[in-house]
């Protein structure tokens, strides 16, 4: 049996221990736990620290030696000889990873302390650090003349019995128990069978194993083409400029924070575009899914006297609007025109797009539904994109499921498939929706997402105008959505116009998005709705065309609550 762990280790590490017994006597089981501000936490899992005098065994879970800890979870083993330390990771029963660093324990530098203090009856030095802003103090005692620590830091120093970050975050040993044999080896290496990789693939392993990445899209293209055509999992609409893909979710634990991930980059398109992330409802008879498939004529129409009709847009009783889960910008060819060299500007090879849409919980968990990608463009290369959507357990628990309601969307996704621009809100009417609740919902809240589009100095889209929401014929919001900030992100516009004023087009502030951003939703509280019928009204005072050019509102609003 020694001999064969012995050769499981060259295999794998090329370290050679086969000259020494791997069993050795006399060691420390070191039990810790953590506390914040003062407090123990609770229902925590202690660290376990295994320690002898030429090597030490860290476990970050005391459940791992009765094969029932949380995954992911970490075994660290360290060759006090050598300074070396080889991690491995456990992200469920069949997949793990390890790495060696043989200096990292070298490259830790303290400054040491006079200052003692006893802790469990030992007397222990103070050893201090600062690791990314963080103060991180260490308590050792070399009273017992073994190594270890609750992490890799500090673990040459002695054995460290307390690790106190910021003065908040303590992790103390709680017990000090003597061993008469202990196997750190066995306990480090039982069941291994991943791949050894670099330090850096390991961390990113182990960071992305602690979350639930569902991917959408990866690389697709959205261009504007009588060529674009699906495939057996990826649907093309309108010309190729909406994607689509069946999509099924696990079980979404109430509470769990959800992220939408996009990356974008130009693949011929030099203009900013309007994009859209989005779930098609099937709770209705009728969906967008036959706009799409049958042309934007056979949605519902809706009419609100100004000569025009505009396709599937708000809730009906037979249909459900698009359910809009993030609204983005593209920027001005970002990629594919970095090529344009300006002074000092280094161009961003890619822009990334990232926000929570935990609210949606109970639109997602355990559903197998539609989620579409739109970016409007006439550009035959048009965009690259990649689409990922990751679950991330809740720190606080949440205590029902929300209730989600799509109520009206007037982004025309099928824009390049023949649907109409938004240009409704040029009456007092405007947008109005009404709609039927079940039962009541508790602490309503309208999820409003509004961008403005058109024109050019004069237009909305550079032009203040204020959004104005009513509730059954009360207004109880009203705002003027600008963004200020669009020069921030000036580097991933490599191909925006440059002006005699000294300015580019993406600088220019706009009605609530920027090029190469997201719009944020804005929640509008609506207090405790009564089950029947309710109206919802969205107003804006929308400019008056000018020559070929007009003014349009993209709005999208969907109902949560308890």
């Amino acid at each position: 049996m020694k001999k064969l762990f012995a050769i499981v280790l060259v295999l794998h590490f090329g370290i050679l221990y086969a000259q020494r017994d791997i069993i050795p006597s006399n060691g420390y089981r070191i039990t810790y736990l953590k506390s914040s501000n003062g407090k123990v936490l609770e229902n925590q899992d202690p660290i376990l620290v295994f320690a002898a005098t030429d090597q030490t065994t860290l476990l970050s879970s005391a459940s791992i030696q009765s094969g029932k800890a949380d995954f992911p979870y970490e075994q660290t083993f360290i060759d006090l000889n050598t300074r070396n330390f080889t991690q491995l990771a456990f992200w469920d029963k069949a997949k793990n990873a390890a790495t060696t660093d043989s200096i990292s324990l070298s490259k830790q530098i303290f400054d040491l302390s006079p200052e003692t203090k006893i802790i469990l009856g030992y007397q222990c030095r103070k050893a201090k650090t600062i690791i990314n802003s963080n103060t991180i103090e260490l308590w050792f005692t070399t009273d017992l003349k073994v190594k270890g620590a609750p992490t890799v830091l500090g673990a040459d120093l002695g054995l460290v019995l307390e690790m106190v970050r910021n003065n908040n975050y303590v992790i103390t040993a709680t017990k000090i128990e003597k061993q008469k044999k202990i196997s750190p080896y066995q306990m480090a290496f039982n069941n291994f069978n991943g791949p050894k990789t670099d330090l850096l693939t390991y961390r990113d392993l182990l960071w992305k194993s602690r979350f639930t990445t569902i991917a959408v899209f990866k690389n697709e293209i959205i261009n504007f083409s009588d060529q674009s055509k699906s495939n057996d999992s990826i649907f093309r609409y309108a010309n190729g400029t909406v994607i689509l893909k069946k999509v099924s979710f696990p079980e979404i634990p109430v509470g769990s924070l959800i992220f939408t991930e996009l990356q974008e980059q130009s693949n011929g398109d030099a203009y900013d575009r309007t994009g859209s992330v989005f779930v098609i409802p099937e709770d209705q008879p009728h969906s967008f899914l036959d706009g799409l498939k049958n042309g934007a004529k056979s949605l519902p129409v809706y009419d609100n006297g100004n000569g025009k009709q505009y396709q599937g847009i708000v809730r009906t009783t037979n249909y459900s609007p698009l359910l809009e889960l993030m609204r983005f910008f593209t920027p001005f060819g970002i990629q594919q025109y970095n090529h344009i060299a300006l002074k000092d500007k280094k161009w961003h090879e890619i822009v990334p797009y990232r926000q929570d849409i935990s609210e949606l919980q109970s639109t997602l968990s355990t559903k197998t539904v539609w989620v579409g990608t739109f970016i409007g463009n006439y550009d035959k290369g048009g965009h690259k994109i990649s689409l990922d959507i990751t679950i991330h357990k809740g720190d606080k628990p949440a205590t029902a499921n929300r209730f989600v309601l799509p109520l009206f969307n007037t982004t025309n996704v099928m824009e390049m498939a023949g649907q109409d621009y938004a240009t409704l809100f040029n009456t007092d009417k405007g947008l109005e929706v009404t709609f039927d609740l079940p039962n009541d919902v508790a602490n309503a809240q309208l999820r409003y997402i509004t961008t403005g589009h058109g024109g050019w100095e004069n237009g909305d889209e550079f032009v203040p105008k204020k959004n104005r929401i009513f509730l059954d014929q009360q207004e109880v919001f009203a705002f003027i959505p600008w963004r200020q900030d669009c020069g921030s992100y000036r580097l991933f516009n490599p191909a925006s116009g440059n002006f005699n004023n000294g300015l580019s087009s993406s600088d220019y502030s706009r009605s609530n998005w920027c090029p190469g951003t997201v719009t944020n939703p804005v929640m509008i509280a609506l207090g405790d709705l009564k089950a029947g019928k309710h109206t919802i009204q969205i107003r804006i005072p929308q400019g008056a065309p000018e020559g070929n050019s007009f003014s349009s509102w993209n709005v999208s609003g969907v109902l949560i609550g308890n």
